[in-house]
């Protein structure tokens, strides 16, 4: 296992790269400076908003490849890299299929910002976590003038056993993932962590071999196949550790910094 020919890693936000608290480890800036100096691309992979990933990467916002929405949107340096919008159309029927779920709430995410029409104060809670700019709107059909990129629905009865179950027949035209115990997302068939791992590998002329992915919820499958080095977390999914080649500590315990600081070892000859 030779880590030392890494030139892209990509990491999962929750319960991966970030602890319970949704802080990131005290090592991670300095081991990013280490993985920067040798040239390595560093993507952050989540189902969060490109602006609440921005905020989160203040100090490098310039240094990350930001995969947002699942992989619907890809900013490297302020340039869009991938935009994977869904039709209007489609977005409407999907509103309206959530609008019957019981105990759940649906944010409309758009490229500019995300949309809610509900500001119940737990939903409102919720949104604030993963969302940076958001707007209450009347009515998200009458929603125009944005592109968009995820359908999330914010499931307070779980949404593998609520939600779920009214969007999975819809598997063959759309992505449909489970991508947190109460959150449930809808979008564009191509979006995905693993398609847009693909795009950037593409643009950057990086190998399969050649990339690093830490992963721990359904939403990150794809990209475990678009990487050789493919960590699970211990905290993660049976179907992610299945579909991990190897296995890292928690997001409680800095499994993913650990595996970067290995990497830079036996880049720097110490194995």
């Amino acid at each position: 296992m030779d880590l030392s020919k890494i030139k892209l890693v990509a990491a999962d936000m929750d319960g991966t790269l970030l602890n319970s608290r949704h802080e990131l480890g005290a090592d991670f800036y300095p081991v990013f400076n280490q993985m920067k100096a040798k040239g390595l691309l560093f993507a952050a992979a989540s189902g969060r908003q490109f602006f609440n990933l921005l905020k989160q990467f203040e100090p490098i916002e310039n240094e990350v490849i930001f995969i947002a929405e699942n992989g619907s949107y890809v900013v490297y340096r302020g340039e869009d890299i991938l935009v994977q919008a869904m039709e209007a159309e489609i977005v409407k029927e999907q509103i309206l299929t959530a609008r019957n779920i019981p105990g759940t709430y649906t944010i409309l995410c758009g490229k500019k910002r995300a949309y809610v029409e509900n500001s119940a104060p737990r939903f409102i809670d919720n949104v604030k976590l993963y969302y940076d700019r958001y707007e209450v709107v009347d009515d998200l059909l009458n929603v125009a003038d944005d592109r968009f990129l995820k359908i999330a629905i914010c499931d307070l009865a779980g949404s593998e056993g609520n939600s779920y179950t009214f969007f999975k027949q819809k598997q063959d035209q759309l992505q449909v993932k489970v991508s947190g115990h109460i959150w449930l997302d809808i979008s564009h068939k191509l979006a995905n962590k693993g398609r847009a791992l693909e795009v950037i590998q593409d643009k950057y002329g990086i190998s399969v071999d050649e990339t690093m992915v830490f992963g721990d919820y359904l939403n990150d499958l794809e990209m475990m196949r678009q990487a050789t080095f493919s960590y699970a977390m211990e905290n993660a999914l049976p179907e992610i550790k299945k579909a991990a080649r190897f296995l890292t500590k928690s997001n409680e315990e800095n499994g993913v910094t650990e595996v970067l600081q290995q990497m830079l070892r036996a880049m720097n000859g110490n194995h």
